[in-house]
């Protein structure tokens, strides 16, 4: 990396530890002296949102190349699906009676890592949102195989911590939701997608829209509970009113267990009808 060569000038680091014990007066405490990378109020500024996306984009990248994670599963679900002991804690019984997938969630993910680490665990590395419900179940699953997992999480008015079962220096947070949706799909070699509200409604129709345009590659992109999204979305009357086409509905599969989505994604090759695209 370029920290490691040789440079003939001075380290940033350096140069902001020095700022930071330099002679009390008007001017080195006057916000126009500090150095631009360690002034929040400039970054912060709304002329450098660009720049603050970039930041946003770079920081985790550089984080998993690091690691050595070349490709993720990821996990979209429901925060709101309780784990089977705290059933009783949900707001509604059918709240309560999706927990099941939960558990599936957590199985699959502790299958999938096993593989990975079996692999050198650069690939197939679990990630999640990092939040609760699907997501803790992921990361939880990985974490019970002795594995690490990734989680994005993001700021919102009423965030939690991350779910505990995150790999610590894997846990990245987001101001910018576009930001954050690149990092699911940059690496994804499979979705998996829990019952869910509006978020995961929103993650899964935006990755099957880059799927569909072809600015995706295809993937195994598996739909956990046919029951749950058969209710929620009609997709044969979809294809009916030629809103989108037939073949549109291959984009998916149904699942119902963690050992049937872990045989398709160790099976699954491309159609060989459906363009394609080189590289991200």
């Amino acid at each position: 990396m370029a920290e490691d060569r040789m440079s003939p000038f001075p380290d940033a680091q350096a140069d902001s530890a020095r700022a930071a014990h330099l002679p009390d007066t008007a001017q080195t405490r006057s916000p126009a002296y500090r150095l631009a990378f360690d002034d929040t109020d400039f970054l912060c500024r709304e002329e450098l949102r660009p720049v603050r996306l970039q930041l946003e984009l770079l920081k985790p990248q550089l984080a998993l190349e690091e690691a050595g994670i070349d490709g993720t599963i990821v996990l979209f679900g429901g925060a709101r699906i309780p784990a089977p002991e705290n059933q009783a804690q949900a707001r509604k019984p059918e709240l309560a009676a999706l927990s099941k997938y939960y558990a599936e969630a957590q199985e699959f993910s502790r299958l999938m890592t096993l593989k990975s680490m079996a692999r050198g665990g650069r690939d197939h590395v679990i990630c999640t949102g990092g939040g609760p419900g699907v997501m803790e179940a992921g990361n939880r699953g990985a974490e019970a195989a002795g594995g690490k997992s990734i989680g994005l999480s993001i700021v919102l008015p009423h965030e939690q911590a991350p779910n505990g079962h995150v790999t610590p220096e894997l846990s990245f947070n987001f101001h910018y939701f576009a930001i954050r949706k690149m990092h699911f799909l940059m690496r994804a070699q499979a979705l998996c997608i829990f019952p869910g509200g509006f978020g995961t409604l929103d993650e899964t129709f935006e990755a099957l829209t880059l799927i569909q345009t072809g600015r995706m590659q295809p993937l195994p992109f598996l739909l956990f509970g046919k029951s749950f999204w058969e209710e929620v979305i009609n997709w044969d009357a979809l294809a009916r009113a030629g809103v989108i086409a037939d073949e549109d509905l291959d984009l998916f599969r149904f699942v119902e267990t963690a050992e049937e989505a872990v045989e398709i994604i160790e099976t699954w090759k491309p159609k060989e009808n459906r363009k394609t695209i080189p590289g991200r």
